[in-house]
């Protein structure tokens, strides 16, 4: 019964967090590393190690001549069923190379407990030993034994704390030397350990038969090996001949081979584990060449080290565009290191089923080369580094758990991104706009697929419109144009056209220009739908001119046209002839004020959705359900000569005048972007020529 209820206690376990990490060291972790970790990008990687130094080392650390003393004695593993030891070290990670990250995490932590506790303890330097040894990571790859070994020069490990941290499944020694910590302190105090939920190291036995562990306490004179096959027990026995730390052999499985590679543990070590705080030397070479900057002073970086990272950590061959290092222990824990890149989008970025290219990481250390539910999917271009202590990690440390840190996480990142943008484009406006050409197509994603209206306002500031009030060419802000506001009107027009020539000669507009009223120009087809979801920004109505003509109580009032336009009457009489021979597509006719220039205009309650609608289905649906959703309104300017003209065929020449009215709302329709296909003028439009034309 105690196997069954520690089984599901286990079990339960993988499905459980870790919702804030323990500890955080409270001096600079970069004070604590050797200066030889500190190498430089493009630094050679064998640049502190000599071949005879390398071979030397490689022979202390993984070759070390053990010597067995006496006879090994048998143990059995607290969590003592193979279930339980398959759940954990087979069914637990989704790729066999991450154990390959879980043991260089380990022998990180063992390296940073050395450290932090010769820095903390007066007396452990004497009892100690050697301690000034060079603290690194040793890894070796033997292809005809089929062995790869892992060893590290850290603070070791006593027969007795073989038995509690190996001997029993899920219990961490790292998280016990923070717990001491903590008490001892008071206080978070150990940022650089990484291991959590002591399960890291079972996960040697995904790809190895039988895995031996040489320790030797640092305070002590003598060593053992731990060996097992991972089938529920282990052996233990005295070893003369050890070098303080610890060294793991592990007998490779056959279709496991692959781990006994050179190149492939190198490649691992490069996705994983590179940013490692102490040397990782693979074969006698150094691998770990590449610095943590986000860990680093912004001030101390240099653009070639930019570069460098951002082709490192992006897989790009471009530059950084713009650079956002941003670090922050409130509300959580966050360092982070994020480019917008140089080049243009391709159509592969585009695609919304691209994944975001933000690598996250826990001290240092890689859970995901690409997260999705950091960053929001329209902050996609975005390529860097994210690194948190606080991050909710499951059992396995490769999953994040969805939770309102996560989430908090993820509005933080995207404010600050937000903010870095608009500082821009107040300081570098001219970049900024270069930027928004090959950009701005992400940032109106995200309003169209936000439902967040303050978040909406804040990509909302770095939109950029033509203004009619400014030259062609020069583009405004949502900012610019509330400055320029006057009076009480709390309106932020705004006009979609295919461009300027026609924005400016659109029938909509005329009455806006008159008085001088400031409209935004909109020229992309998604521009329209874009400030249609904003609604609002900083307490002003974004409102597209159409539906503001449309909506405009004012423009029905007909007592004073004045002596040119038809009488209240005949505008009656036009107006209902009409609508009976535009049966079943115009659902209303009426006249208004707001036209000048143009005989007639067309309505409808939302036009960039109906527009869009037409673009996108309106295909898929017969003419007359066309025109039933839709709705049209048709807007007659009674001043119009042709309107008036219209007026008196009616009597004269009814054939005519239906033909006439028909073009006239065609050629409406098409102007408003509401069919199509033009090409249907031409039908209508020859019909009414040739009408036209009998008496001549």
């Amino acid at each position: 019964m105690a196997s069954l209820r520690l089984f599901r206690t286990l079990r339960l376990s993988t499905c459980l967090i870790q919702n804030r990490a323990l500890h955080k060291f409270s001096v600079n972790r970069m004070r604590f590393l050797p200066t030889t970790n500190l190498v430089n990008t493009h630094a050679n990687p064998t640049r502190y190690y000599t071949a005879e130094a390398a071979a030397k080392v490689a022979k202390d650390t993984t070759s070390t001549p053990e010597t067995p003393v006496g006879q090994s004695t048998k143990h059995e593993f607290q969590a003592e069923t193979r279930m339980l030891l398959d759940i954990v070290a087979r069914s637990l990670y989704s790729e066999k190379e991450v154990f390959i990250r879980e043991l260089i995490s380990n022998a990180s932590d063992a390296l940073e407990k050395f450290r932090y506790t010769l820095l903390s303890d007066s007396t452990a330097r004497e009892s100690f030993v050697e301690p000034d040894r060079s603290l690194e990571i040793q890894i070796s790859t033997d292809k005809q034994a089929r062995t790869l070994t892992i060893a590290d020069s850290g603070i070791g490990m006593s027969k007795e704390e073989l038995i509690s941290n190996l001997g029993v499944i899920a219990r961490s020694g790292s998280k016990a030397f923070l717990e001491q910590l903590k008490d001892k302190q008071g206080s978070d105090n150990a940022g650089n350990i990484i291991g959590q939920f002591g399960v890291g190291f079972y996960s040697a036995f995904m790809v190895a038969d039988k895995v031996e562990v040489f320790s030797r306490s640092s305070s002590e004179q003598i060593g053992h090996k731990w060996s097992s096959d991972g089938t529920g027990s282990y052996e233990i026995q005295e070893v003369n001949g050890l070098q303080p730390g610890t060294k793991i052999v592990m007998q490779l499985k056959m279709d496991c081979r692959e781990f006994c590679d050179e190149e492939t543990i190198n490649a691992v070590i490069n996705k994983y584990s590179n940013f490692v705080g102490s040397p990782i030397i693979l074969n006698g070479k150094k691998v770990n060449t590449v610095q943590p900057l986000w860990l680093m002073d912004p001030k101390s970086i240099t653009p070639q080290q930019h570069s460098e990272f951002y082709r490192y950590i992006s897989g790009a061959y471009d530059l950084p565009r713009f650079t956002l290092h941003y670090n922050t222990d409130v509300p959580i824990s966050i360092h982070a290191l994020l480019y917008i890149p140089d080049g243009k989008p391709g159509l592969f970025e585009l695609s919304r089923e691209t994944e975001t290219g933000v690598a996250l990481y826990t001290r240092k250390v890689l859970i995901k080369s690409r997260v999705d539910n950091i960053l929001p999917k329209w902050l996609r271009f975005v390529k860097g580094v994210v690194d948190s202590d606080d991050i909710p990690l499951n059992l396995s440390r490769e999953l994040l758990q969805n939770s309102a840190l996560i989430q908090k996480l993820g509005s933080v990142l995207t404010s600050r991104i937000l903010k870095f943008l608009h500082d821009q484009s107040k300081k570098s406006p001219e970049e900024y706009l270069k930027f928004y050409a090959d950009y701005g197509l992400f940032l109106k994603e995200g309003i169209i697929t936000n439902h967040n209206q303050t978040e909406k306002e804040d990509i909302a500031k770095l939109l950029r419109f033509e203004s009619s009030h400014k030259d062609g060419g020069l583009k405004v802000s949502l900012d610019d144009y509330l400055a320029n506001v006057k009076g009480d009107d709390k309106t932020i027009f705004y006009l979609a056209a295919p461009s300027r020539a026609l924005a400016e000669a659109s029938p909509y507009y005329e009455s806006l220009k008159t008085r001088q009223q400031e409209v935004l120009f909109c020229y992309e087809p998604y521009d329209e739908l874009v400030l249609m979801q904003l609604q609002q920004f900083k307490g002003y109505r974004v409102v597209s001119v159409e539906k503001d003509m449309r909506d405009d109580k004012k423009a029905a009032d007909l007592t004073n046209l004045g002596d040119d336009s038809l009488k209240r009457s005949e505008i009656d009489e036009l107006t209902a002839w009409m609508k009976d021979k535009l049966a079943g597509k115009a659902s209303t006719v009426n006249a208004t004020t707001r036209l000048e220039n143009h005989p007639c205009v067309v309505t409808v309650e939302e036009m960039a959705a109906a527009r869009h609608f037409i673009r996108t289905q309106s295909h898929q649906l017969s003419e007359e359900r066309r025109y039933a959703l839709l709705q049209p309104q048709l807007e007659i300017n009674p001043r119009h000569p042709i309107v008036k003209k219209l007026h008196k065929l009616t009597k004269s020449d009814p054939q005519l005048a239906e033909l006439l009215t028909k073009q006239l709302f065609t050629n409406s329709m098409v102007g408003a972007g509401l069919v199509d296909d033009p090409r249907i003028l031409l039908t209508s439009m020859n019909d009414l020529l040739a009408k036209a034309l009998e008496k001549h």
